[in-house]
């Protein structure tokens, strides 16, 4: 299939990209790495009337620490997330999350901007973001506003973004000493979409928890945080029975859809096996001292 007629422009700057988006009235499209994009513009699902290509702004594609924290560029691909260092050391959920994205052909173009901004509900970085508090940093022609990730993710394919704006930057805040990880993740194939994924960190101190997140993607219009399923963890040690009530909660948070790939019980039931799987490691990984 081919895409319908539209302008194109390539960007400079990320001023002139956002003056082009203010200009076409909400008519305009950014194209990172296209790996969304071009399937959803040769199905005719959208049809803007100019695409925006960020790929020569210069300052776009970063991995950079802070004393507190990972920033990334919006033009980051998703391989050099995968195989960065830096990552790895501070935040090794993503880089093993990263390993699921797609096949190698995608990682090496699309974006972790593209990735969030178009926020696939089966994704997997939309899910990090949220685990990981992401701050995401906006620009547009009025100028520029931060967005928490637990804001960013409003519905299927939709995020708090203007049709003149785009994402130029994520901050992910380094985590505690002492914190585990899990991630699992149940796709039909390596590299197609989640059935179901879950992602974890514990904070263990004393051998009690001190922090504890869990992300689920798949199993309902967004990625989401299991948070009853956390305040359960906080003061706790890990035990069996714990884990199981942690599973419950989980799986009462989520509304999974059936659709032709899994129905919305195995979803709900796979959520719950891998919230198990992905507690067992990040205790494990806390408590050894091996996160």
């Amino acid at each position: 299939m081919k895409p319908p007629v539209f302008d194109y422009i390539a960007a400079t700057s990320i001023d002139m990209a956002a003056a082009v988006l203010a200009e076409a009235g909400g008519d305009g499209k950014i194209l990172a790495g296209g790996q969304s994009l071009m399937p959803m513009l040769n199905f005719r699902l959208l049809r803007p009337s100019i695409l925006v290509d960020i790929n020569g702004v210069p300052g776009l594609g970063f991995i950079e620490e802070t004393t507190d924290s990972i920033r990334i560029g919006a033009l980051t691909r998703h391989f050099a997330l995968e195989t960065s260092p830096l990552v790895a050391r501070h935040l090794p959920v993503l880089s093993c999350a990263m390993t699921h994205v797609a096949h190698l052909a995608i990682r090496n173009r699309g974006t972790i901007g593209g990735s969030l901004s178009h926020a696939d509900p089966a994704a997997e970085l939309p899910m990090m973001a949220l685990l990981l508090d992401a701050e995401l940093h906006v620009a547009s022609a009025a100028g520029t506003r931060v967005i928490a990730a637990r804001d960013f993710f409003l519905d299927t394919m939709t995020v708090a973004l203007d049709s003149t704006e785009l994402l130029t930057a994520i901050v992910l805040p380094k985590p505690p000493p002492h914190t585990g990880w899990g991630f699992e993740e149940v796709a039909r194939r390596h590299g197609d979409f989640a059935l179901a994924a879950v992602a974890a960190t514990l904070t263990v101190t004393g051998g009690k928890i001190g922090q504890a997140r869990i992300a689920l993607t798949g199993v309902g219009p967004t990625a989401s945080r299991a948070a009853e399923a956390e305040s359960l963890l906080v003061g706790q040690a890990l035990d069996g029975g714990l884990t199981r009530r942690a599973i419950d909660a989980a799986r009462e948070a989520i509304s999974p859809e059936t659709d032709l790939h899994a129905s919305s019980d195995y979803r709900r039931h796979l959520a719950g096996v891998l919230t198990g799987r992905a507690l067992t490691a990040a205790w494990r990984r806390a408590t050894e001292g091996s996160a």
